[in-house]
């Protein structure tokens, strides 16, 4: 790349860096900055320096850790079900069903819904006294029952809504992945007698690995910092068995008006978030 493309390049770039940078760059650095400090809305600026004093505080806090335990449940158990039922769907949609196109469209459906919309229609959806699926429930003779207000349903209610709304994304995904497979290794297999299963076991699976590796980190990122649905269906509750880390952040920073605590949890969550994001850039390289 010469000079005069080096600088058109240059200021091609600068103001999207600029925007990068303000929107970005600044809000993570002050709040890694008040991370150390006994920061709160109570209170003008930043507060005492307490170095690793709120690290320390929310490792050892019960709520933070029962978060972070109902985090990781959720997490696995979301993820772990779209990825195996968007795969089955994928691989019904690869076969040359009838009215494929149709099929493709109504599952793609509810991920262009938002979040906030999906809570709400859920949240009416399971009412216990007016919500249709307990009314269903009633005629073929079964009890209905407080889906979002029972601690022992609730966070199976929201991973199930969850699931509903994202497995979209794994079909979207793997399916394009099966289609971009090679024909060549399946005709051969073919003529070698394998089975269906045979060639999935020997094939498509090898061969759909860093597709796979990469849609399951990048649905368990996003699950780690889902927040909307628990705010419009449960608000963390009953109790707190579907408080997860995103949800509880906030109640530290906009209920208790805790910066600096907030902050520190924040970034506990990245440290978290960045492995995984690590693994998902060295897929993404091997699979170029």
């Amino acid at each position: 790349m010469d000079k005069k493309r080096k600088k058109n390049f240059a200021t091609f770039m600068f103001p999207s860096l600029l925007v990068l940078v303000i929107v970005l760059a600044i809000p993570m650095v002050y709040s890694l900055v008040v991370s150390f400090f006994d920061t709160s809305l109570k209170h003008r600026g930043l507060g005492n320096f307490t170095g690793l004093q709120n690290y320390i505080a929310a490792l050892t806090d019960k709520y933070f850790m029962s978060s972070a335990a109902t985090t990781f449940v959720f997490t696995i158990g979301v993820v772990m079900l779209e990825f195996l039922l968007g795969l089955g769907i994928a691989l019904l949609l690869n076969t040359n069903v009838r009215g494929k196109n149709i099929y493709f469209s109504i599952i793609i459906i509810p991920m262009m819904i938002t979040p906030v919309a999906v809570g709400l229609t859920w949240r009416l959806l399971l009412h216990s006294e007016l919500g249709i699926v307990n009314y269903v429930l009633d005629l073929i003779g079964l009890t209905g029952k407080a889906w979002l207000a029972d601690s022992k349903l609730a966070l199976g209610t929201v991973m199930f809504i969850d699931v509903w709304q994202n497995v979209s994304y794994m079909v979207l995904v793997l399916q394009a992945g099966l289609v971009s497979l090679p024909m060549e290794p399946y005709e051969a297999a073919k003529v070698d007698g394998s089975s269906a299963l045979q060639s999935f076991r020997y094939l498509t699976i090898p061969m759909m690995a860093p597709a796979f590796m990469t849609v399951l980190l990048m649905r368990a990122i996003s699950a780690l910092k889902t927040y909307d649905l628990i705010y419009v269906l449960t608000k963390g509750g009953p109790g707190i068995s579907t408080e997860v880390i995103s949800y509880h952040i906030y109640q530290e920073a906009f209920r208790d008006l805790e910066l600096g605590s907030a902050s520190a949890m924040s970034y506990l969550l990245v440290l978290v978030i960045i492995p995984i994001a690590v693994c998902f850039v060295k897929i993404s390289k091997q699979k170029n």
